[in-house]
């Protein structure tokens, strides 16, 4: 058993280690605890050890223990399975919402439970207040690295035993208390992307998985312009790949995505960053998870980013009796991306959110009473 209170989740990034440092700094008893969540997969690519070791070398340095648990079976169950069959069917998954709910604030605050500990620490640019007896989840006071978006399935039970100790300074901050306290990871590079990826190839990952399948590009018209090498590689709005050259009747404009048709592997592309094609006004979204555990009330406007870091987009949101949610914007939204998270905001507060279902993009609704 640790007598620690607070165990804090170490990356082996600048970010836990100054939450780590701020905790030890206001006196709360601290251990670390690094999560191993996918497995080395040979190719080279995992930086698992890297990370493993910098964690290590910080907590030595703080002068805490550090705990170690392998949560690569429970990633690959409750996230990868997840990843890989919401590619199969054309969406565009967020692993990263799915690892908060399912690993980090779940098998992570389990482990620390079992260790004893009351609270557990994250990395994390967001913040929690306590009003009324209930956890609230509001933005970062760093607008620009704001992680909300990604914590947004995260109840009252997690937050309630939650501390972001980061919330309320800025990232420009963070790498110089790190380098004040000598702490190695103060000039680590960020990791971008899927957590699990890394710095790799995107398609060729996931060509792992579900095997290249070549169909045809075609405009919204029906002009045919060429092969792709399956549509699940893609995303709306998505320019890159697609390799288009100059073609014959058409301006010397970029291409970009903007539909696909998984039963037909057709991948529908237009010109102009601004397509017609790529704009929606409203949406269906999956069922609903509330943070206070019900919705305002079943009918109310608010803000909402389909996407991490959109600028917040005024909308107004109706509740379904099946927790489901149509979702009307009051400016068009661009590249609306089913499989996406739709994540609602009252000023600073997170609401909750949902999983992207639907939209009402012309090209979109076409391919759907097609396929009806």
């Amino acid at each position: 058993m640790s007598t620690a209170r607070t165990i804090v989740g170490m990356s082996g990034g600048v970010d836990s280690s100054v939450a780590a440092l701020r905790l030890r700094d206001a006196g709360e008893p601290i251990a670390g605890l690094f999560m191993q969540n996918w497995a080395d997969d040979g190719s080279g690519d995992c930086r698992a050890e890297d990370d493993r070791r910098d964690a290590v070398a910080v907590c030595g340095r703080l002068g805490i223990p550090v705990h170690f648990r392998d949560f690569s079976r429970e990633y690959w169950d409750g996230v990868f399975a997840h990843f890989l069959a919401e590619y199969a069917a054309g969406r565009t998954p967020n692993p990263d919402v799915l690892c908060n709910r399912e690993i980090k604030f779940k098998y992570f605050l389990d482990a620390a439970h079992e260790l004893g500990a009351e609270y557990i620490a994250t990395g994390h640019y967001a913040r929690v207040a306590h009003e009324g007896g209930q956890a609230r989840l509001l933005k970062a006071a760093d607008r620009s690295k704001d992680q909300s978006y990604f914590l947004h399935q995260l109840g009252q039970k997690q937050l309630s035993a939650t501390r972001f100790p980061l919330g309320e300074i800025l990232k420009s901050d963070v790498r110089a208390i790190a380098r004040d306290a000598g702490l190695q990871t103060h000039a680590k590079k960020d990791s971008t992307g899927i957590c699990f990826i890394g710095e790799r190839d995107f398609r060729e990952f996931l060509a792992r998985y579900l095997p290249a399948r070549t169909g045809e590009m075609r405009t919204p018209e029906g002009h045919s312009l060429g092969e792709h090498a399956g549509v699940f590689y893609f995303t709306l709005g998505q320019r890159e790949g697609l390799n288009i050259g100059g073609v014959r009747g058409f301006e010397p404009a970029p291409w970009y995505v903007v539909g696909k048709d998984v039963a037909s592997n057709v991948l529908y592309v237009d010109q102009g960053v601004d397509s017609p094609y790529l704009y929606s006004r409203a949406l269906r979204s999956e069922a609903a998870h509330w943070i206070a555990g019900a919705p305002p009330s079943p009918r109310f406007q608010c803000h909402a980013q389909t996407r991490y870091r959109q600028p917040d987009q005024a909308c107004e949101v109706i509740v379904r009796d099946d927790g489901t949610m149509d979702v009307h914007f009051s400016e068009p939204q661009r590249a609306v991306t089913p499989g996406q998270s739709l994540v609602l905001y009252d000023g600073d507060v997170c609401l909750g959110g949902a999983v992207i279902a639907s939209t009402d993009a012309a090209l979109e609704q076409r391919l759907r009473e097609h396929a009806a």
